[in-house]
């Protein structure tokens, strides 16, 4: 097994499904990354992807029933904090105003990614043949917005409040499909977490998934006008999700202290 670990393709890729969980881990942690490195771990991730896509095709799997296979292993990796660190890590805030700043912080860092794949597009239409990477691209995109916005869901609960019963693998599940359906999940229906996987969140995560996917065919225009659109589309759906979640928490969860300033936070 280690050998195999160890074992490099050609593409400098040594276990194309483990990496995509690690790089996906790495992308979505606490804390700012460098343009650069940002930008090279997004390279490694679509590369990875590239891989295992063309692994389904070979299958016959299709491409959003294989997008949805690869979210649902890569979330138990998403590093969720709970109330303490979550308060810790943005200045000791609470409440509302805790909520607040994890939706500002999520829509900063979906917008960065979506500006990042727009500037590679950008360079992609001044070397043609690179073009040929773009759908791998476009899912290495897909999948890191999914995961930050799976990662906001889930924080926010513990800021409202609303405990998510179950393994960390079943907890994650659980966000995902939540997230799938733009909702915030039941503490009253111990079911939820359980029947999570079932053939209709399926279904949602995957015309979720394409959806997400589909955004972010703008980041395909000339020069940096994708960039813009990218990370500006991203910038709205992801606050449009964090008003939506926190509505729906407040009403599930025992109710916080207001905020000075209500989460308008999209454009």
């Amino acid at each position: 097994m280690a050998e195999k670990d160890n074992q490099q393709t050609d593409n400098g890729i040594a276990d194309p499904d483990k990496e995509v969980g690690e790089l996906v881990g790495r992308l979505t942690q606490p804390g700012e990354l460098e343009p650069a490195e940002r930008r090279r771990l997004l390279g490694r991730l679509a590369r990875s992807l590239s891989t295992g896509a063309k692994r389904a095709r070979e299958t016959g799997v299709g491409r959003g029933r294989w997008l949805a296979d690869v979210f649902l292993t890569i979330a138990p990796r998403i590093p969720i904090r709970d109330l303490h660190t979550l308060s810790e890590h943005h200045h000791g805030l609470t409440g509302e105003q805790l909520a607040d700043d994890l939706v500002r912080t999520a829509q900063k860092a979906t917008m960065t990614v979506g500006a990042i794949g727009g500037a590679l597009a950008a360079a992609e239409f001044a070397a043609p043949p690179l073009l040929l990477s773009a759908p791998a691209q476009l899912v290495a995109e897909t999948i890191v917005v999914a995961a930050i916005e799976v990662k906001l869901l889930a924080e926010l609960h513990e800021v409202y409040g609303v405990r998510v019963q179950g393994t960390g693998t079943q907890r994650a599940v659980a966000f995902t499909a939540a997230w799938a359906r733009q909702r915030g999940i039941d503490p009253l229906a111990p079911a939820s977490v359980s029947l999570a996987l079932g053939a209709a969140t399926k279904t949602a995560l995957r015309n979720r998934l394409m959806r997400t996917l589909g955004r972010h065919l703008t980041t395909f225009g000339p020069f940096l006008t994708g960039a813009v659109a990218g990370g500006a589309l991203n910038r709205v759906a992801t606050g449009k999700l964090g008003q939506a979640i926190r509505a729906d928490l407040r009403v599930k969860g025992p109710s916080l202290p207001s905020s000075d300033s209500p989460d308008e936070l999209s454009p």
